[in-house]
């Protein structure tokens, strides 16, 4: 598994990818905030951001060569240490439990060292298993549960 810095040559396969993810979560979201616009497309509204702002950090998740998916990378606060969130996580259904989410969930926290915060849409039970089972061994144990943006939500430092 290897995470790939994703160039603004390459934000066209990100922006494919994003729709594949908006679809697999569509379904834990009742507010109508993710349907698809009258192209079809749901057009993560944040994509353009990772190359217009400081912080934003968006990686490709290779297995073998690959596109697994990918994972979305904010620094939210500027303070010591700093602050950083998953803003996205998706690994394509074909390479799921495969330990490869594990494993860029890994890298990458070890990448920005600080404190992390992790959210996942609350009716995504998948998501709160991986997050909750991952963050725990990670930090053994050392992390806190709050709400954020009316999300559930893990605190931890890398």
């Amino acid at each position: 598994m290897e995470l790939i810095k994703v160039s603004f040559e390459k934000k066209l396969i990100l922006r494919n990818l994003m729709e594949f993810y908006q679809y697999d979560t569509s379904e834990f979201e009742d507010d109508g905030e993710n349907d698809v616009n009258e192209h079809g497309l749901f057009d993560y509204k944040y994509l353009d951001h990772y190359w217009t702002e400081e912080g934003r950090f968006p990686f490709f998740i290779m297995q073998s060569g690959k596109l697994a998916g990918f994972v979305l990378v904010r620094k939210i606060a500027d303070c010591e240490p700093p602050k950083f969130s998953i803003a996205e996580f998706f690994i394509l259904k074909k390479y799921r439990r495969q330990g490869i989410g594990k494993e860029s969930a890994h890298k990458v926290i070890e990448m920005f060292k600080g404190s992390w915060s992790v959210s996942w849409l609350e009716k995504n039970i998948t998501a709160k298993t991986f997050w909750t089972k991952f963050i725990v061994e990670y930090s053994n144990g050392n992390c806190s549960e709050t709400i954020q943006e009316g999300k559930p939500t893990l605190e931890f430092i890398s």
